[in-house]
């Protein structure tokens, strides 16, 4: 991420060290100096029990000054807004970095892999039976639409079954359908013993845009032509937000989608989206370090320029701008993704889908048996108050779906936290418990 504080202790140096070769190696060279060059900005930070520092608060005038920008990369990042500023994030230093590692070797994550074989075998794995009749899949088996579905099913599936695994208790599995076409598989475990909430929704609709979802397509730059104002539409995808029961390990979302309109004159518009993000309440350094080099790793296979842009969208797009805070730490985050072309755009998607268990599951393990007090359980309301105002106010899945008539409100809702705190004058709650007060900090544009 873009800016980390360090605590340096004796006992630590080493961890530090190993700490700072990690960063090195995920970022490059020029990041990593960067990154180390940030240390500078920091004006103060309030220390927390165990060895770990308070979440961040980025400068609200630093903030503030930025102007909007896009994305160059490509065609990608045509016409849309990126918000002002760059995301920071507070640093944790932790022990026991050995920990760490015994926990990701100890995590057996399946990959989730696109298989050639027999796509009624295939489905056998799934939480459910696909959206999409199966006999209309093996018709039309080498379509975009098809192989999308079958990618976000079998993600599903792995992520479920890995959790499932972690916390001993299942996903309650609902399938729904809607009246204007399409349907969706949801599933979510509700006060687990391990996450309080977690949700991992599967949907496939099509039909006509609304002149509202069209609206907001148009302002994200999409050229439009329908037929007696009607834009026949097919949009799909996996999205998952996980809410643990304790405030040591951080929530995850990630969201892969597939959005297809037919024009009328028959040609498709098509673009993929999507993105994996870690939300912690106590943010570990060696967590945030194995998070983003998953990530790095699977951009990089596709694009050197991937994860930097990706990373830097993400920033932008999960910041609180009425809040000047950051939601999380970051990781990868695009849309309209419609170059060089479909083939190569879906296998980086598949890429990413494939980090989801690896990325989150060895930071679950590494926090299991944390303990923590009624305090700290207290600052993980307030941090999830903050996760709804996103969500609400900002998340562009949210909109769409609230917008589409026939939607499943529930399972568009599914991310909000099972439980979360909206305290009026938070600055007066961190006077009452001083030591969860969050940091101050200059200069944070990237």
């Amino acid at each position: 991420m873009t800016s980390v504080a360090l605590c340096t202790i004796n006992s630590s140096a080493r961890s530090i060290a190993r700490l700072c070769q990690a960063s090195r190696s995920a970022h490059g060279t020029a990041d990593f100096h960067s990154f180390v060059a940030r240390y500078s900005t920091l004006r103060k930070c309030a220390f927390l029990p165990g060895g770990k520092w308070s979440f961040i608060r980025a400068a609200t005038r630093q903030m503030s000054q930025g102007s909007p920008g896009r994305i160059s990369l490509g065609r990608y990042g045509k016409g849309v807004f990126l918000a002002a500023g760059a995301a920071a994030v507070t640093g944790v230093l932790t022990a026991g970095v050995s920990h760490f590692q015994r926990a990701e070797m100890a995590t057996k994550v399946s990959k989730v892999e696109e298989e050639k074989g027999d796509i009624r075998e295939r489905c056998k794995s799934f939480m459910s039976v696909p959206v999409t009749d199966i006999k209309v899949l093996e018709q039309r088996k080498d379509a975009m639409c098809t192989r999308m579905e079958m990618l976000i099913m079998e993600t599903q599936a792995a992520f479920c079954r890995a959790l499932e695994e972690v916390d001993g208790g299942t996903f309650r599995v609902d399938r729904w359908s809607r009246k204007e076409g399409g349907g969706g598989i949801s599933c979510v475990m509700q006060d687990g013993k391990v996450f309080e909430k977690a949700g991992v929704n599967v949907s496939v609709v099509f039909g006509n845009l609304t002149e509202e979802a069209a609206k907001q397509m148009r302002s994200r730059g999409k050229v439009l032509k329908g037929k007696d104002g009607k834009l026949p539409f097919c949009a799909m995808g996996v999205s998952s937000v996980i809410h643990p029961k304790n405030p040591h390990i951080p929530t995850v979302h990630f969201n892969y989608r597939y959005f297809e309109i037919e024009e009328a004159d028959g040609t498709k518009q098509w673009w993929f989206g999507g993105g994996t993000d870690l939300t912690p309440v106590y943010i570990d350094l060696e967590d945030a370090a194995h998070f983003h080099k998953t990530l790095k790793e699977a951009c990089d296979k596709h694009h050197p320029k991937y994860y930097p842009d990706f990373k830097k969208w993400c920033d932008n797009y999960f910041y609180i701008r009425h809040r000047a805070e950051t939601r999380g730490i970051g990781g990868i985050f695009f849309d309209d993704l419609d170059s060089p072309n479909q083939e190569e755009v879906f296998n980086f998607v598949k890429s990413c889908a494939k980090t989801v268990v690896p990325c989150y599951l060895p930071i679950v393990n590494k926090h299991l048996n944390d303990s923590f007090t009624p305090e700290e359980k207290d600052w993980q309301q307030v941090r999830r108050g903050r996760y709804v105002e996103f969500n609400l106010v900002y998340d562009r899945g949210v909109k769409f779906g609230l917008a589409t008539p026939g939607s499943r409100i529930e399972s568009i809702l599914m991310s909000l936290p099972l439980t979360a705190r909206s305290t009026y004058n938070t600055s007066f709650f961190h006077t009452k418990q001083p030591f969860l007060k969050m940091s101050s900090y200059d200069n944070l544009k990237q």
